[in-house]
């Protein structure tokens, strides 16, 4: 089984010198399949069952995914996998789906339950994958002796040292023979002289990487993938090796394309939050942010948790449609959640939202609109919609002495409207043609592309166009054709031309590149254009590796900002 979804803590406890992470409960499956059955906790020593109370998708979601499986399928009550025996430790069980493992949702109380085994839960999990690969990553600090240090740990010869690893059920143990001189250079261990042995619980999850890991103190190289990255983070962390820590934190970045279903970012991103990684919290939101139409219309949506949103609807490097579509995938999610998000956290989101771009016509309609969220705030929800009329409406510099300085709620998000983009692909070559939805006309080896935009969303301005030749030069050959000298290739140009001055005293552009697979829905790399141009950064210097080299497409996106 392919465990990528769960990235499962580690809870060591060392006997003699023993480590406290996390609280933390073994969830496992009866039944006849792996995938599917009874679900079983284990706390206090035994194991014990679920009650049906409140037992949902969104519970089974977090269960099959702690298993290590992509997602859940179905639930099952009513014992039907058989009525189980012992305690029945959880009862009206409260997730959100978003969760890692059980122990972050609430439930009653340990064993504290109306129910009987007739009302056991089970789950029936999925059992393929929606990783596109499992690509790795070497870490290598390796020195001189490395390759024979890695033999001396497979042979285990002269080795003075046990590590006992337990499940935390203590049902099975794998043994280690290592040497204390390696351990003793890990002082976060207080491995001393007199030390014999170190017994550790790891979750059966993170088995396969345990020999891995201690082969690594050998050795300081080891490959990295995204079912093994959270495993070898936790372990680092625990054993005190910081450069190990550093280099997986960097390929948890590098990994963020391998997951289509944005379930393995999500819970990257709790995974930052609980260990105060806030390097990985970024990057994880800026991969969101920037494939933030895909997640909208993801199932993950609706399970992403309050703070994730709010820490979302804060940036600029959203690329959305436009605003409206926004606020009304901001809608959708809070009338999933319901009960679970508060009226001044609803408040609080809805803050974040920047009416004064949303287009007029869509301003007009939605003061006829019935939502939840207009409902619970009207005068939060009219106060907007009467500011984005007025943005329409007067001058920028009439309105501009009246914003908190600081505030972004007029700087404009990454909007891909036709209106506002155009995007097509390098690796074809077509005949000239013109589209007369959009005013644009395709060059004869459609890498050059003429089109208009509007000065600026404003009304004001909506009028007024703006006419862009958009352009990607693969040879210095090409760039020469037009009089520019290029060193890097592919090259992309994006300038306007004729009227455009007229506009530099009140508004100005800040374009944007978007490098994106044409199948897979996956924004892997977004660039600003310095003095019109943006040269394309190959692999080893790219934030992302390219998981499409052969079949990407570039959108150019103008993007007015007043001054």
């Amino acid at each position: 089984i392919i465990m990528y979804l769960l990235w499962p803590l580690l809870f060591l406890h060392v006997s003699a010198q023993r480590l406290t992470l996390f609280e933390f409960f073994e969830v496992r499956l009866v039944g006849d399949l792996p995938s599917s059955g009874r679900v079983e906790v284990y706390h206090d020593g035994q194991w014990g069952t679920v009650c049906d109370d409140g037992w949902e998708l969104a519970e089974a979601q977090v269960v099959c995914r702690q298993l290590g499986f992509p997602g859940a399928i179905s639930v099952t009550t009513g014992g039907q996998y058989g009525e189980g025996s012992g305690p029945i430790w959880l009862d009206d069980m409260n997730c959100k789906g978003s969760e890692s493992s059980l122990s972050e949702c609430s439930f009653k109380g340990w064993g504290v339950t109306d129910c009987s085994h007739k009302e056991d839960a089970g789950v029936v999990c999925e059992t393929g994958t929606n990783i596109t690969s499992n690509r790795q990553f070497s870490v290598d600090n390796s020195l001189g002796l490395s390759h024979d240090l890695g033999l001396l740990f497979d042979s285990g010869d002269g080795c003075d040292f046990r590590i006992n690893v337990r499940e935390t059920s203590e049902e099975e143990e794998l043994t280690f023979c290592v040497h204390k001189i390696i351990l003793m250079f890990y002082p976060e261990l207080n491995i001393t002289n007199d030390s014999r042995n170190l017994t550790v619980n790891v979750s059966q999850t993170c088995h396969p990487h345990v020999s891995a890991f201690l082969r690594y103190l050998y050795t300081r190289q080891i490959d990295v993938s995204i079912t093994s990255a959270q495993c070898l983070h936790q372990l680092a962390f625990i054993f005190g090796v910081k450069k190990l820590m550093e280099d997986v934190g960097r390929t948890f970045t590098l990994l963020l394309p391998e997951d289509n279903t944005f379930l393995t970012q999500v819970s990257m991103y709790e995974y930052g939050v609980r260990t105060g990684d806030l390097v990985l919290q970024e990057n994880v939101l800026q991969y969101l942010s920037w494939n933030c139409e895909y997640l909208i219309s993801s199932p993950v949506w609706s399970t992403i948790s309050f703070h994730m949103m709010d820490a979302l609807l804060q940036r600029s490097d959203l690329i959305v449609n436009d605003e409206a579509l926004l606020l009304e995938a901001l809608e959708r999610w809070i009338q999933d959640k319901g009960d679970e998000i508060s009226s001044d956290q609803q408040a609080s989101l809805l803050n974040h939202i920047r009416f004064l771009l949303i287009p007029v016509d869509k301003l007009y309609e939605m003061q006829f609109s019935s939502s939840v969220l207009r409902q619970n705030h009207e005068k939060l929800y009219l106060t907007g919609l009467l500011r984005g009329f007025q943005f329409n409406a007067l001058p920028f510099s009439k309105i501009r002495n009246k914003m908190d300085n600081m505030s972004s709620e007029y700087l404009s998000r990454i909007y891909t409207g036709d209106e506002w983009s155009v995007i097509f692909n390098v690796s074809t070559v077509k005949y000239p043609r013109y589209d007369y939805n959009y005013n644009r006309r395709y060059g004869q080896n459609n890498r050059i592309l003429t089109f208009s935009t509007p000065a600026h969303p404003s009304a004001l301005y909506r009028k007024q166009m703006v006419f862009w030749q958009a352009q990607v030069f693969l040879s210095a050959q090409e760039c020469s054709n037009y009089g520019i000298s290029c060193y890097s290739f592919p090259v992309a140009r994006f300038v306007a031309n004729g009227n455009q001055n007229m506009y530099t005293s009140t508004i100005r552009y800040s374009n944007r590149l978007i490098l994106s697979c044409k199948n897979e829905n996956n924004v892997f790399h977004v660039q600003d254009f310095k003095n019109s141009m943006a040269v394309i950064p190959n692999n080893s210097s790219m934030d992302l590796p390219n998981p499409c080299p052969d079949d990407y497409s570039f959108r150019f996106v103008a993007r007015p900002e007043y001054i």
